[in-house]
Formats: C-alpha cells, structure tokens, sequence
C-alpha cells in the first residue's frame, strides 16, 4: 500500500490543481488497485481517462505486478 501510495505522488498535484484527489481502499489478490476518487475527481467527466492515462501508469511504472486499476467510486 505505501508503495502505491508513493507512486501516486506524483499524480496528485495534478488532481489537487483541479480540486480532486484520490485514496488507495484496497489492493485486490489478483494485485487490481481499488482508489476511491476524492473532491471533483468523484463527478468528473475524466476521471476514467485519468485513471488509466495517469494513476494506472504512474502505478505500473514503479509496480509492474499490478495488474490495473479500478475506481470504487465515480464512474
């Protein structure tokens, strides 16, 4: 989890510029990160693109044994 969460750091300021942020709920066995989408990120239009574009990159560059990411939340 501290792991995810570091490689989300650098995707943050990005969510934050545009009221929103995200928080890790769980990491699946079959190694899927479940984020809850926080302040405009929950209602945005984007959020899917974001997720994949970024949050999901951002994770597997530093973590290559997960395996995807997936919204428990606004989408």
């Amino acid at each position: 989890m501290a792991q995810v969460d570091a490689a989300l750091e650098t995707v943050r300021p990005h969510l934050a510029a545009d009221g929103g942020n995200v928080e890790v709920v769980d990491i699946t066995d079959d190694n899927i990160v479940q984020v809850k989408w926080l302040g405009n990120c929950q209602s945005c239009s984007m959020s899917y693109m974001t997720m994949k574009a970024g949050l999901e990159q951002a994770i597997k560059g530093r973590l290559p044994v997960i395996t995807g990411v997936e919204a428990v939340n606004g989408l």
